[in-house]
C-alpha cells in the first residue's frame, strides 16, 4: 500500500523514519502484527530509509502516485528489423500493411503514466522589488546626468531591458532586486528538489512577475521546455496603484528580445478559472502575480467565496515576496482543496545601507 503523509514527522528514537508533508511510505500489510496500534512501518520513497511512524499522520493514496518512468522502448519484429528500409511498407506478419506508429505503443501506454498526475494549482507572488528595498524614488538614484541606468547598489539589477518609451517607464513597472532574482532562482531550485512537475506557467505582465516566474523555471531547469503565458487578467487591483490605472508594460515581443522565455503565440484566456479547472492539464500550473492573486485565485477554485475589502486588504498586506498557496485537485469527488505548499516560504532579514566612512573614520 501507499501512504501519503499529511504532516512533517521528526523522529523520537532512532527507529523510527523521517517524513515531510507530501511524502510518499511504502506499507507492506503483512509486516504490521509486530507494530504498535496507531503506528506502522514503511519505507519512504523520497529517501529509501525506513522506520516506524504515525499512521494518523498519513492517508491513503493512489497507487499510481509513486509510479515512475524510466524509459521507452519501440519494439519491432525481429525479423524484419535490420531489413526494412524507409520504402518498403510496415506490414505484420500476415503481409497487412498498418500504422509505423503502432510500432510505438509501448510508449503510448507509458505515457499514460503521466495522466495519472494529480492536477494542483501553485499561486505565487513575485519576489523582491526594488521599490521595496529602495523606495518608490528608486529610478532616478540609478540615473546619470543624460538619462542613462547605472548600478547603484549591488542590489539594483546590473542592466535595465530595453523597452518602448525609455528607463522612465519602469518607475511605474519596477524590476526585481537582484536578491529578488536569487530568491526566485532558489526557490525554483526547491520545487525541483521536491519532484513538482510543471505543467504550464502564466503570469502577470508586470515585469517583476515575468523575471519571477523565468528564474524560478531556471531553478526547475524548465526555462528551455515551458514558456511563459504573460496573462494581463493577473495584474494586481489598480486601486493600489499611484496612478490608479494600468502601467505601460513590456509588450511580449520586447520581453522576448529581453531573452524571457515567453509564449508569443499565446492568447489570454477567459475567464481563466474556468480554463484551469477543465483544462484537463496532468501536473502543476504555476501562476505568478501579486500578493492578491493568492487569495483572489485560490478561495474560488475552493469554493469559499470573494473576501470584502478590509478583509482582503489585511490578509494581503501580510504576504510576503514569493508567498505561495497551493490547490489540489480531489479528482474522485470533482473538487479542489487547498494544502500546504510543496516548499516552505522564505524568510530573509532586511540589510541596511552602509557606508564605510560613517563610524569608521570618524572620531
Amino acid at each position: 500500500q501507499t501512504l501519503r503523509a499529511l504532516f512533517q514527522y521528526k523522529p523520537q528514537n532512532i527507529d523510527e523514519l523521517m517524513i515531510n508533508t507530501g511524502d510518499f511510505i511504502y506499507v507492506d500489510p503483512t509486516q504490521q502484527s509486530d507494530v504498535s496500534e496507531g503506528w506502522v512501518i514503511g519505507t519512504s520513497h523520497r529517501t529509501g530509509c525506513r522506520g516506524f511512524l504515525p499512521e494518523n499522520y498519513t492517508e491513503r493514496a493512489n497507487e499510481s502516485d509513486t509510479w515512475v518512468k524510466h524509459r521507452e522502448y519501440v519494439f519491432v519484429t525481429a525479423s524484419r528489423s535490420f531489413t526494412q528500409t524507409e520504402k518498403e511498407p510496415n506490414e505484420n506478419l500476415n503481409g497487412e500493411v498498418r500504422n509505423p506508429s503502432m510500432s510505438r505503443s509501448v510508449t503510448n501506454v507509458l505515457s499514460l503514466q503521466n495522466a495519472t498526475l494529480r492536477r494542483g494549482v501553485l499561486v505565487m507572488r513575485h519576489g523582491e522589488r526594488v521599490d521595496q528595498v529602495f523606495g518608490k524614488s528608486w529610478l532616478p538614484q540609478c540615473l546619470t546626468a543624460d538619462g542613462k541606468y547605472y548600478r547603484a547598489d549591488l542590489n539594483f539589477p546590473p542592466t535595465l531591458p530595453k523597452r518602448k518609451g525609455g528607463v522612465n517607464h519602469f518607475e511605474q513597472d519596477p524590476p526585481l532586486s537582484c536578491c529578488g532574482i536569487f530568491q526566485s532562482r532558489l526557490v525554483g531550485e526547491a520545487l525541483l528538489d521536491q519532484d513538482v512537475t510543471v505543467s504550464y506557467v502564466y503570469s502577470s505582465p508586470a515585469l517583476r512577475c515575468i523575471q519571477t516566474a523565468h528564474h524560478v523555471l531556471r531553478g526547475l531547469k524548465l526555462d528551455q521546455k515551458i514558456k511563459i503565458r504573460v496573462e494581463p487578467g493577473l495584474f494586481e487591483w489598480t486601486k493600489w496603484e499611484a496612478s490608479r490605472v494600468i502601467p505601460n508594460f513590456m509588450t511580449v515581443t520586447e520581453l522576448a528580445e529581453a531573452s524571457y522565455k515567453v509564449d508569443t503565440s499565446y492568447s489570454a484566456a477567459s475567464p481563466l478559472l474556468l480554463f484551469f479547472a477543465f483544462s484537463g492539464v496532468a501536473g502543476v500550473i504555476l501562476i505568478v502575480g501579486h500578493g492578491s492573486s493568492l487569495t483572489s485565485f485560490t478561495r474560488p477554485l475552493i469554493g469559499l467565496p470573494a473576501r470584502d475589502s478590509s478583509d482582503f486588504a489585511q490578509v494581503v498586506r501580510k504576504i510576503p515576496s514569493l508567498g505561495m498557496c497551493f490547490c489540489e485537485e480531489l479528482k474522485e469527488e470533482s473538487k479542489w482543496q487547498m494544502v500546504n505548499p510543496p516548499v516552505k516560504t522564505l524568510t530573509h532579514g532586511a540589510n541596511a545601507a552602509f557606508n564605510w566612512r560613517n563610524g569608521i573614520m570618524e572620531d
